[in-house]
């Protein structure tokens, strides 16, 4: 196993570069490690298949070059014909449904959080693959267990998970007054309210952004002890904690730079990258952007975890990639072959290493990869798929958990209150009923 980890740090691969490295030296690697596994992999694809994979839009240019350079390899070797298509994370959910209700169009979908979960049925039963690449690569983080699992099969292959955690100007925080980023809310609140007096802001997204609002907003939410459900299921959003944690993220909300009400995954990045936000949440892309198009802003920037709430424990919730197989596939073999050598070493060590940091993994071998520590800006989000809870909290992830944040009724909730749509009950009874429905 080991062998496989030996990498020349010097040639950790870094934006453009990376993917050119890939592109060209390593595709010849790539193809005669591909045609060696198809030979000997116990997953024989049908003759002739073909198969659709539908994923989210990238958000490092390497990462997407990596996986298409894979892509290709898997296709020469195997025979099957791999048609990938790239959509917003918003748009993932939608086109994921249609092909669930109307049973074509989509053989598999690599998509965010539980959405495998909003149609286990539909779902083919991936048990010999995850069981495969767990015993080789030495087991799976628990949260993998938590969303690949229904009913006791696997329904889907957790892939890697990008941390949403706190990005944030180093030089900012210290002319703030704090010489370490904060590790409770209470800190975190105050060095909020100094960056907006020194005019040099922070900004979460409240809009529907499937990536970055609901991940900070759920972690809000967790921190301060308050829950969608219970670990009955019972619906207790309606609760003292959740009043509290409505009342932090507005307090948050009044000092942060205009707009968030409205910011979709890519507006915080874009507003980071070019000077005019020094604190947000977000997965690392907005450093391996910094570190291509601005790099006076890369060089004063660091990443922490989530401050710790009342609740005295760490609540985050990290966006997770999925990818599913659809049951009405005409070549579920070939689908299976697909995502097993997604995750094998010589796959995955190079395309998380071009991902730099973006892409988290859940199998455990994978922290030994050396993009984790090349860097120590990319550290914390090495353990990120170690650190997430699920969007069930404390209840139960499958479909009515899947639809709650499909739904955005945690986001919908804090951006009711904190733009005065609503009071504090009135944001809460509207949550109330949202979930009621879902879960009745």
């Amino acid at each position: 196993m080991d062998k496989k980890f030996e990498m020349d740090r010097r040639s950790l691969l870094k934006g453009s570069a990376a993917a050119a490295t890939i592109a060209t030296v390593g595709a010849d690697q790539l193809f005669n490690y591909a045609t060696a596994w198809a030979q000997t992999a116990p997953f024989k694809a049908e003759p002739n298949a073909k198969i659709s994979v539908l994923r989210w839009r990238r958000f490092v240019e390497a990462e997407d070059k990596a996986f298409m350079a894979m892509v290709d390899a898997f296709q020469k070797a195997t025979g099957v014909s791999v048609t990938i298509t790239n959509e917003s994370f918003e748009d993932v959910q939608p086109k994921a449904s249609v092909a669930a209700n109307t049973g074509s169009g989509l053989d598999m979908v690599w998509g965010l959080y539980s959405l495998p979960h909003l149609f286990p049925e539909k779902c083919l039963d991936m048990t010999q693959v995850a069981d495969y690449l767990g015993k080789k690569y030495g087991g799976w983080t628990q949260s993998a267990e938590l969303y690949g699992k229904a009913k006791g099969k696997w329904i889907c292959l957790p892939v890697a998970t990008t941390g949403g955690l706190m990005n944030y100007r180093i030089s900012s925080m210290e002319k703030a007054g704090f010489k370490e980023f904060p590790k409770d809310t209470a800190s975190f609140l105050e060095l909020v309210k100094a960056l907006k007096k020194n005019n040099t802001p922070a900004g979460f997204a409240l809009g529907h952004a499937s990536g970055d609002a609901n991940t900070w907003l759920h972690w809000a939410l967790w921190a301060f002890g308050g829950n969608l459900v219970d670990k009955n299921d019972k619906v207790v959003i309606n609760s003292p904690e959740t009043a509290k944690s409505l009342q932090f993220v507005k307090d948050l909300y009044d000092n942060f730079i205009p707009g968030t009400a409205s910011w979709n995954d890519s507006s915080n990045n874009k507003a980071f990258v070019a000077g005019e936000l020094h604190l947000t949440s977000n997965g690392i892309s907005v450093y391996v952007t910094a570190n291509r198009e601005n790099k006076a802003v890369a060089e004063d920037m660091n990443h922490a975890y989530m401050p710790v709430g009342p609740v005295g424990r760490p609540t985050e919730l990290h966006l997770a990639f999925p990818i599913l197989t659809f049951s009405f596939t005409k070549f579920p073999n070939a689908c299976k072959a697909f995502a097993a050598f997604m995750q094998e070493a010589e796959n995955f060590n190079p395309w998380i290493e071009a991902a730099q940091g973006y892409l988290s993994h859940f199998l455990n071998a994978y922290d030994k990869n050396p993009v984790w520590t090349a860097d120590p800006k990319r550290t914390v989000y090495r353990d990120v798929s170690k650190r997430t809870l699920t969007p069930a909290g404390l209840g139960t992830l499958g479909e009515k958990a899947a639809a709650a944040i499909a739904d955005f009724v945690v986001v919908d909730m804090f951006a009711n209150y904190c733009t005065g749509r609503e009071d504090i009950k009135g944001a809460m009874a509207i949550a109330e009923r949202q979930t009621r429905r879902i879960y009745r």
